[in-house]
């Protein structure tokens, strides 16, 4: 009975320590096995994201065409422009697009702090705003001294220098501003504006003025008294001989046009 028991037990434990030998390598086999699989799904996995997930836009594409439109919009400019655009924001992600089209939003300006925008002309396609600060500097027409409002200027009180225009602007020959009339006191060395200078008067205040009256085959001419100042092709005010108020076009050499 002790024989066979320790037979018994003899197979049992060389049973079991045979399964034991062999179980593991046949677990080992089966996760090297598994590996390449693993490998394989993930790479199915990656080629089906690129391919589902459209490609995204490159902002350096979208800034070289507003800075393309910028150069061409600004080319007849006068004096000497310069411009720096703003990054996109890198958060930004946009659909690829083979038609960029550049184009000035409405109410904006190729001057100073501005946007230019950049669409893609394609089916659903998107726009986007690029900031750009532009300048421009040339030759503008300064007063050469201070001079009083109602000041018509002449050639001597013009000076010039190298500035930067802005939104208001300013004058580039001495012909523009010849002859005007300062609105205001302004310092020496100031840019001269539009908003500074008015035409000259061609009827003033109390000035006896001719009336020209034209119509289809008739043309009557008479006095009368100028009731405000006009410059030439304003509107003013005349008070004729029989105490009548009536209206009139101001014109050169004190004349107002009545219209019948």
């Amino acid at each position: 009975m002790r024989l066979c028991y320790l037979l018994i037990s003899g197979k049992f434990l060389l049973h079991f320590r045979l399964t034991r030998l062999f179980h593991k390598p046949v677990a080992a086999r089966t996760m090297r096995l598994m590996h390449p699989m693993k490998k394989i799904l993930a790479f199915v996995c990656l080629l089906l994201a690129c391919t589902v997930a459209p490609a995204a836009q490159d902002h350096a594409q979208i800034r070289n065409a507003a800075a393309a439109f910028v150069r061409q919009q600004t080319a007849d400019l006068p004096g000497k422009t310069t411009y720096r655009l703003e990054e996109i924001d890198p958060r930004i992600a946009l659909p690829e697009c083979a038609r960029l089209e550049a184009f000035l939003p409405a109410g904006s300006q190729l001057i100073g702090r501005t946007s230019i925008g950049v669409r893609c002309a394609e089916k659903n396609g998107w726009s986007i705003f690029v900031p750009v600060q532009i300048k421009v500097s040339l030759s503008l027409l300064t007063t050469a001294r201070q001079l009083p409002p109602g000041h018509v200027l002449r050639e001597e009180d013009l000076a010039s220098q190298t500035t930067e225009i802005s939104r208001t602007g300013g004058f580039t020959a001495p012909g523009q501003v010849l002859g005007k009339v300062l609105r205001y006191n302004v310092a020496a060395g100031q840019v001269l504006r539009e908003d500074m200078l008015r035409p000259p008067y061609s009827v003033t205040q109390g000035q006896v003025v001719q009336l020209s009256v034209q119509g289809s085959g008739f043309s009557v001419r008479s006095e009368g008294v100028a009731l405000n100042n006009a410059g030439e092709g304003q509107a003013v005010q005349v008070r004729v001989g029989s105490g009548r108020v009536i209206g009139g076009i101001a014109r050169a050499n004190g004349t107002v046009e009545i219209r019948p």
